[in-house]
């Protein structure tokens, strides 16, 4: 889940003799992924490949699990952890299903397919970082520092704006447009109940989690037996005010930091994770935290995910006791240029009161 890092989308091997495939790509569709992600100069460890599917991973965790129908437990969750597992949600179990599989159907066409279908706004397709300015154009920093992922990123109020010659993307369009009612729904209901608990009168409540921002990112991580290659995603905050991510292929790698410890977020069929993000800690006044989370690889599956980030009207100014007045559209900005300048992103601390 993620809105903030960056990485070189442009990268190329010159000599990539010294390469390894891993073994773990050889046994999917080698043609689908960028070229950078094909490639890692680690020797990969050993990996014994099943044609089976594995078990599918239902074992309890310690996230909070919040009812959409019942929200008395919402606070507690956004005090104490800043993510909870959304059930009851309305959602139907065959949307969520179809996302995926369409989202799979999508990922695995050629990678010279979906860049060429992408070439201008509004979605766009990116790999080695998530970190993209408004238009789409990714953000760059040192090839040593890449996020093993590739996805598109679709801004939900301008898809009816978008053509594709792809029919997968076209299909996946659609179910986007009544999923996006969906996402809307959710993240207005919690919203509202959380200015409550927070005990904010904030007019109109609507601008913060403006439909008009909404971006869903569909994301595919290559799955590798070697640890040490690095990360799906690196460690970060969200930028937005919420995030609710759709992980309905029963494939681990996200993981949160919780009391100084990383757990693992297991994907439970027909759930829904949700985040908080910086916008929302700055307008509960650090009362809610903005959750600290990152993905690893998985040792013997790609993992696809669906994640809905959401966000205040540009212009809105934020107001808090400990953060000086700012817009989101100021926030990006200075993300986007400490990405640039320090190389990473610092996030709110930029706008703390001295």
């Amino acid at each position: 889940m993620s809105l903030f890092s960056p990485l070189n989308l442009g990268l190329g091997v010159a000599d990539d003799s010294h390469l390894l495939i891993p073994l773990s790509l050889k046994m999917n569709n080698l043609e689908s992924y960028p070229p950078i992600l094909r490639s890692i100069s680690h020797h990969q460890l050993p990996l014994d490949h099943d044609d089976g599917d594995d078990p599918i991973h239902e074992d309890p965790d310690p996230l909070p699990v919040i009812d959409l129908q019942c929200l008395t437990q919402l606070e507690e969750a956004c005090k104490h952890w800043g993510l909870f597992r959304l059930v009851n949600h309305g959602v139907p179990s065959t949307l969520l299903t179809q996302l995926h599989d369409q989202a799979k159907q999508l990922l695995s066409l050629s990678f010279e397919s979906k860049r060429a279908s992408c070439g201008a706004n509004p979605v766009t397709y990116f790999w080695g970082t998530p970190a993209l300015t408004p238009s789409g154009t990714a953000l760059t920093r040192a090839p040593q520092n890449i996020n093993w992922v590739e996805g598109f990123n679709m801004p939900l109020g301008q898809l009816s704006q978008f053509q594709s010659q792809l029919p997968q993307l076209h299909s996946f369009r659609l179910l986007l447009v009544e999923y996006g009612k969906h996402l809307t729904r959710i993240a207005t209901t919690l919203f509202e109940v959380m200015l409550k608990n927070l005990d904010l009168n904030l007019q109109p409540s609507r601008s913060y989690v403006a439909e008009s921002t909404g971006i869903v990112r569909v994301y595919r991580y290559p799955n590798c037996s070697n640890s040490n290659v690095g990360l799906g995603m690196e460690v970060h905050t969200d930028s937005s005010v919420l995030s609710i991510l759709n992980q309905e292929n029963e494939v681990s790698g996200l993981e949160v930091l919780k009391d100084d410890q990383w757990l693992t977020v297991n994907p439970i069929s027909n759930t829904l994770i949700v985040n908080l993000g910086d916008m929302m800690q700055a307008i509960s006044n650090d009362r809610y935290k903005s959750v600290t989370h990152r993905v690893k690889l998985n040792n013997r599956k790609e993992r696809i995910s669906i994640c809905y980030f959401v966000f205040p009207d540009e212009d809105l100014e934020i107001e808090s006791p400990k953060y000086r007045p700012f817009t989101y559209n100021e926030f990006r900005a200075q993300v986007q240029q400490d990405i640039k300048t320090v190389g990473h992103k610092v996030g709110l601390a930029r706008f703390e009161r001295t």
